[in-house]
Parts: C-alpha cells; sequence; structure tokens
C-alpha cells in the first residue's frame, strides 16, 4: 500500500512545478503544444546589473504532463539520461555519433562539466547558427576541460539528404565537437537550438536565447569549474578571447577526406605581376602557392596550430581570405580558427603574425634574440595585457584592403573590424547590431565588385556552395566573394563542395577544372606524420603501417628495392623524385644518400675528385639540359612500371639491430575507363570513397561517398593522396673475419620488398 502511494505522489509532482528559495518564476507559455515553466536563475550568475542584460535570463524549465500532441516525450532528466546512456557507443538503435570514434575519447567520463548545444543549429545555417556554433567553439577553445558537444534529433535525421546537409554544414564551420543525433524527440529541443550547461549530469541549466551574451554562459562555466576544482579552475580567465588553445582539435568525421589533394578550399587571391595564385587550403591548414599553370611553388604552413616561423615550420589553423601586397611582397591572410591576421614574407618565406600582437607562439627567427629574450625578458605591456574583448577579433574570413586600412569581417558579415595594415591596431569595430548600413557605407561597394565575379557561373553550383537563406542586402552571393578571382583572361573560383578549384573563361564562359602538378614540394603530410610515430611506438602485430617484414643479414651496405602496386583502377598523377620519399632509420642503421651510384671507393682523395668533377659537369650546362637531367633523375630515382612504382635507396648497417622507415604520399587519380555518365558517376566516387577510407568502417565510407556526390563534379578530375608506411626490421649478425682472424669483410646484401595499396 505504501509503494503504492509513493508511485501515486511522484506522478501527482510531475503536474506541479519545483519551487526553490530565491528563484523568481515567469509565466508559463505553450510551444509545440506543450506547457512549460520557466524561472530564472538567481543574479549572481548575471554579471551586469543593467536593464538591459535582466533580459538575456539563463532559463531552465519542467515539463507538465499536458500535451496537446501525441509524440514521444521525455522530461529534462530523460535527456540527460539519454546522452549519458549513449557516450559509450558510437552507434544504437535510437542514436548516432558524428565526430566520434570507438577509439577518440572526445568525451571521456561522465563527471565534470558538459555544455551541449542542442536543436535544429546544423539544419539551416542562418546567421543565428553560426553565430551559436561560433560562440561554443570560443568557449570550447577557452576552457580545454569542459565536454562540448552537439545534439540533434529529428526523426529523418539519418536519411541520406538530411546526413549530406550535416557533414557540409559541419565541413563548413569546422565543428571538432562530437554531435549527437537521435531519432526520439525532446520536447526541450523542438523550439530550437539552445545552450545546455549540466556537471555530473544534473541540475541543467538551459539558456534558450539564440543571441544570449556569451559572458553569461562564460560565467556559468566558470562558477561550476570552481565548484568542480575548489576554487581551482581549471584555466586562468583573465586572458583575451583571442588566446588559442595549445592542441588543436581535427575533425573525425572529415578525416577520410583528408588525403584529397585539396580539402576545403576557401579562398583564394593572386599576383598577376609574377604569376602566382594562393589557394587557401582552409581544413589542411595551409595555403598553396602555384603559376597560372598549376605547377606549385610554394607551401605556407607544415600543420595546425598558433606559430610563425618559415613557411615549412610555421602553423595555421583555417586560413581564409589573402591578398597580395605588391609592394612589400607579403601575402596578408586571415587565420581564422587562430582569430589572428597574419603575413608571409615571400622573400624571406616566412610567417608573421599581424594581430593579435600578444602571441606567445612566435618563433624567433634567430638564436642571439631567442637568447636575449631570455636573460632580458620584454616587459612590453602591450605584449602581456592583451587586447580587449571589445576589440578582439573572432573566426574573421574576409579581408579587403582600402588604402592603408584592412577591412576584416565575418563569413556571416555580423561585424567589421577596421585595422591599421602598418601597425595591425584595430581602429573601429562595427556590428550588425549598430545597423547594417554602416557596414554597407564602408566596403558595400567593394563587397559589390568581388560578388559579381560570379555572375557567369551556373545558379545551380552557386546555390550549392552557399545553400539557403545567405543573401545579404540582395547580394545573393556576398559570402563567396573571398573564394573568386580574375587572373588574365579567367576567372578562378574555389569549389568547396566539389574539393576543386574551376577556370571561367570570360570570352567563351567555358569551365574548366584547374590542375595542379609538382606535389612533392607539399613534403609527406601532417596526418601522415601522426600515423608514423605510432609506427615506432608499438609492435609489429598492433601497428598500422601498411607493410611490415624482418631480415636476418651480415652487416655492411644493404640495397633496398621498394616495389609498391598501386590500385588496378588508378594512375599515377607524376613520377615520384628522390626527395619525394623519406627514409629514417634507427638502431644500427645509416642511410646511403645516393642509392643508385655503384659503390664507390672509399678513399678520401677519390671522393673528392668525383665530387669537383660532377660539380664542373653540372656548372658546364645550360639551364635546358639542367632541366632534361633532373626529369631523367626523377625517372630514375623511382622508376614507374605499369600499376607499380620501384623506388630504390640502400643502408650501412653494424652488427645489432636497427629498423628502416620508408614513407611517401603518392598522388592518384581514376584511370579514364569510359565516358562520363550519371550511370558511372555513382561507381567512380564509391570507389574513390573506397580508396579513402579502405581503413575505416562502413559508416565513414558511406559519408565520404554521400559527399563525394554532393557535387556535379566529375569526379575523376579529383586528386587523392594513398600514404605509405614500410617498416623493415633488420638483425645484423657480427662482421665474418678474413682469414687472419684480425681483419673483417665487409658485405653487399640486397632485399626486395613488396607492397600493395589496393
Amino acid at each position: 500500500m505504501a509503494a503504492l502511494q509513493l508511485r501515486r505522489f511522484r506522478q501527482l509532482s510531475r503536474c506541479f512545478p519545483s519551487y526553490f528559495p530565491g528563484f523568481f518564476y515567469g509565466p508559463s507559455r505553450r510551444n509545440n503544444g506543450v506547457q512549460a515553466l520557466h524561472y530564472s536563475f538567481p543574479s549572481v550568475l548575471c554579471p551586469h546589473s543593467d536593464d538591459s542584460a535582466k533580459e538575456n535570463y539563463i532559463y531552465s524549465q519542467r515539463f507538465s504532463t499536458v500535451s496537446r500532441k501525441k509524440h514521444k516525450s521525455l522530461d529534462r532528466d530523460g535527456l540527460l539520461s539519454f546522452i549519458a546512456s549513449s557516450l559509450d557507443k558510437v552507434e544504437g538503435p535510437s542514436h548516432y555519433w558524428l565526430n566520434k570514434s570507438e577509439d577518440n575519447k572526445a568525451i571521456p567520463r561522465r563527471d565534470g562539466v558538459f555544455l551541449v548545444l542542442a536543436g535544429a543549429f546544423l539544419k539551416e545555417l542562418k546567421s543565428e547558427s553560426v553565430i551559436m556554433i561560433e560562440n561554443v567553439k570560443a568557449l570550447q577553445q577557452r576552457y580545454p576541460a569542459v565536454h562540448v558537444m552537439g545534439f540533434q534529433s529529428n526523426k529523418s535525421i539519418f536519411s541520406d539528404d538530411f546526413m549530406v546537409q550535416l557533414l557540409q554544414s559541419m565541413m563548413r564551420e569546422f565543428i571538432t565537437f562530437p554531435i549527437l543525433l537521435s531519432t526520439n524527440n525532446f520536447p526541450e529541443v523542438l523550439e530550437g537550438a539552445c545552450y545546455i550547461l549540466f556537471e555530473g549530469f544534473k541540475c541543467p541549466q538551459i539558456f534558450y536565447e539564440k543571441d544570449v551574451d556569451i559572458g553569461i554562459i562564460d560565467k556559468a562555466i566558470k562558477k561550476l569549474n570552481m565548484q568542480e576544482h575548489n576554487n581551482k579552475s581549471v584555466n586562468k580567465l583573465e586572458s583575451s578571447w583571442a588566446k588559442p588553445t595549445p592542441v588543436i582539435p581535427e575533425p573525425y568525421f572529415g578525416s577520410s577526406l583528408q588525403n584529397l589533394f585539396l580539402y576545403f578550399p576557401g579562398c583564394i587571391a593572386v599576383d598577376e605581376s609574377n604569376d602566382r595564385l594562393f589557394i587557401s587550403d582552409s581544413n589542411h591548414h595551409r595555403i598553396i602557392v602555384s603559376d597560372g599553370s598549376g605547377e606549385i611553388l610554394e607551401s605556407i604552413g607544415a600543420s595546425p596550430g598558433f606559430e610563425d616561423g618559415e613557411f615549412q615550420w610555421a602553423k595555421l589553423n583555417r586560413p581564409a581570405a589573402s591578398f597580395y601586397h605588391t609592394a612589400d611582397d607579403c601575402l596578408y591572410f586571415v587565420d581564422s580558427e587562430n582569430h589572428a591576421i597574419r603575413r608571409a614574407d615571400m622573400e624571406r618565406r616566412v610567417v608573421e603574425t599581424l594581430y593579435p600582437m600578444c602571441n606567445i607562439n612566435n618563433k624567433r627567427y634567430s638564436l642571439w634574440s631567442w637568447i636575449l629574450d631570455k636573460i632580458w625578458p620584454s616587459n612590453d605591456p602591450v605584449a602581456k595585457s592583451g587586447t580587449h574583448d571589445s576589440e578582439t577579433i573572432l573566426y574573421p574570413w574576409h579581408m579587403m584592403k582600402s588604402v592603408d586600412d584592412l577591412y576584416i569581417l565575418t563569413r556571416s558579415f555580423e561585424t567589421l573590424w577596421i585595422m591599421d595594415l602598418a601597425s595591425g591596431d584595430i581602429k573601429d569595430v562595427v556590428k550588425v547590431l549598430e545597423g547594417f548600413s554602416k557596414i554597407w557605407e564602408i566596403c558595400g561597394q567593394m563587397i559589390l565588385e568581388k560578388s559579381a565575379l560570379l555572375k557567369n557561373m551556373p545558379s545551380e553550383w552557386l546555390q550549392q556552395q552557399v545553400g539557403p537563406d545567405c543573401a545579404l542586402e540582395g547580394v545573393q552571393y556576398a559570402s563567396l566573394m573571398s573564394s573568386v578571382a580574375t587572373y588574365q583572361d579567367h576567372v578562378v573560383v574555389c569549389d568547396a563542395v566539389g574539393q576543386r578549384l574551376l577556370k571561367l573563361n570570360k570570352t567563351s564562359g567555358s569551365v574548366a577544372s584547374f590542375q595542379c602538378s609538382n606535389f612533392g614540394i607539399l613534403g609527406l603530410p601532417y596526418w601522415c606524420l601522426y600515423s608514423l610515430e605510432r609506427v615506432y611506438a608499438i609492435d609489429a602485430q598492433t601497428s598500422r603501417s601498411d607493410h611490415i617484414q624482418q631480415f636476418s643479414l651480415l652487416p655492411g651496405r644493404i640495397d633496398i628495392q621498394l616495389i609498391v602496386d598501386i590500385p588496378e583502377d588508378t594512375v599515377l598523377v607524376e613520377p615520384l623524385r628522390e626527395d619525394y620519399v623519406w627514409w629514417q632509420a634507427r638502431g644500427t642503421a645509416t642511410v646511403v644518400p645516393e642509392a643508385k651510384k655503384k659503390e664507390e671507393s672509399l678513399e678520401k682523395v677519390g671522393v673528392a675528385q668525383q665530387w669537383y668533377n660532377e660539380l664542373d659537369d653540372l656548372a658546364a650546362l645550360t639551364p635546358k639540359e639542367k632541366l632534361s637531367t633532373e626529369k631523367e633523375e626523377m625517372i630514375s630515382d623511382s622508376e614507374v612500371q605499369e600499376g607499380r612504382i620501384c623506388i630504390k635507396s640502400a643502408i650501412n648497417t653494424s652488427p645489432g639491430t636497427c629498423e628502416v622507415i620508408i614513407s611517401a604520399a603518392i598522388y592518384l587519380k581514376l584511370k579514364n575507363l569510359s565516358t562520363s555518365t550519371d550511370d558511372n558517376r555513382e561507381k567512380y566516387a564509391s570507389r574513390i570513397a573506397h580508396h579513402l577510407s579502405n581503413k575505416s568502417g562502413r559508416s565513414r565510407r558511406d559519408q565520404c561517398l554521400q559527399q563525394l556526390l554532393a557535387s556535379n563534379a566529375d569526379v575523376r578530375d579529383l586528386i587523392f593522396m594513398k600514404p605509405l608506411n614500410v617498416k623493415l626490421l633488420f638483425e645484423c649478425l657480427n662482421h665474418p673475419k678474413a682469414k687472419n682472424s684480425k681483419d673483417i669483410i665487409l658485405t653487399n646484401s640486397s632485399v626486395d620488398v613488396n607492397v600493395s595499396l589496393t
């Protein structure tokens, strides 16, 4: 009887709101047929005392059992319970995680502070949704210990069309936090997008206002952090919002697309006087410099991060718009995810940060300046204080030059920063809340001129790039203004959906793909280096390298011939040169620099004489003869046969154990077997998806296929990279002795290694 009374009491209690001392209750309201009572949290969470701040209440809600619609509804605790039960499984009967895998520890535990961006924030990327995503990403950077995630519920959320739309939105906004998809309906998120903040899956705080001040959420997170860590917050919060996080997260969902040559080419700039194009390969965190014919000349940026220095060592984080300044031979560009404006000195080949001035990760260009900085630290107050939050640049994307100023805009044109080009100081900040007419008055004509270059592009293609609801004051495709530039008789356009560059002929109106060459100058991609580090650390049975083989030989010189079989339906884009392949030896082995040459005399005079003779021969060659010699070396260093590549090198070994790591980036494209038709287009896309994600699960392969089919591009034009990682283990015995038992005998050995990339 007591159990029955207790159960009845619980059922009745759901019909009444929960009262807490000191909380002010607002009037109830009905949304989507569900009655909800709202109340604001105490004023201690609101940093402002003025009346305008009272509009930004932190709301939570309690739903009654009365419903005008028949649907599966779960209360607030049910939503948190559902999230908690889904953390350990990537996929379940009613949920699926994007940006999360079995070995991805994005949310390793259930305790701690959670920040959830819930609702249809990815379905339609309007300006409000973009601002909410940027707010969450800014909080994720500022609080690395907070578990940030997204949540979306919809009955059709697993359909192909819905998934393609989600993936394109995630790629466009570079979302790095995991997103939980569910077919269940939750009343808390039916009204639209909202923020949910809680600690330990209890007492959630719900922020319904889309334009809620990010400072209020920041205060709430800080309070929860202090409660959890006994007033020892994880991060010091006195720093500027622009301070970058030391560890740059990468989106997991698009890791298969990383092996495409271009991964979200976002923006482009042109230097016609020097025949150079600057392509922002945004999601690869680099800027590719090529000439008009497509030959790659430079690569600015090596990996994600925030660090100045030489081109091959500098770190960027999603570069966007750029422009070339002829007077000082510098490329100024937006470093979007680092909230920075940076400058690439093309003559010195050095990247510098123009804004913010308090960048603490800059690399010194001189050993002496580094020593002086250690002995006498800088007392510059500007470098220590950082910038004011009112002037801080957050997620810039567009950039234009006017006389001595830089106009910097977000992609949604919500904020305009006016920067002095010489000093890097912010002269003025104009927000759309103050009236878009002021922004339009300052740079509207420049936006019109750049957007007009797209007028001859097919309307279906343009709509595919920007999505719905992206018009700006009558300029429908203004958001694409930084992805187009004129070059001689062509208009060069970035296709961020098809992952390629397009050339539009101004005279004929024909559109063709912009083909690139000289891929070896890009070096070994950073995401392959991460795999290479794992090769060293783990044993042969669990290694992720493509091939592992062991040998037992006598010490001495070992000639290695590596024969790589490429997939049957692909062709090599260009032959591999010697500097396209990276050899690393550990233990008792050293790599011989020139393996193709015959064994030479060890006498110093003979070696030196031969070196001088080679210099004399090289000096006597004309430029054309030098070019032909380089082409011959390119073929001889890496012999290309039908369907395979032959790479040669050699090592010198001593008694003991050693290992040799051979890595390369092999660029391929599909064979042209037949004319392109709509029927076989899906087959070609399926083959590329297989090559890009052949070591991944079926779900990621399907996601990759959907992304490739999202564009109407001919996928046979896509160039993709197959990484090669080979590990050779050698166990060398002692040197054989001569008959006098004193001298040792040097031996020559050779090994053939066969590797398949299929």
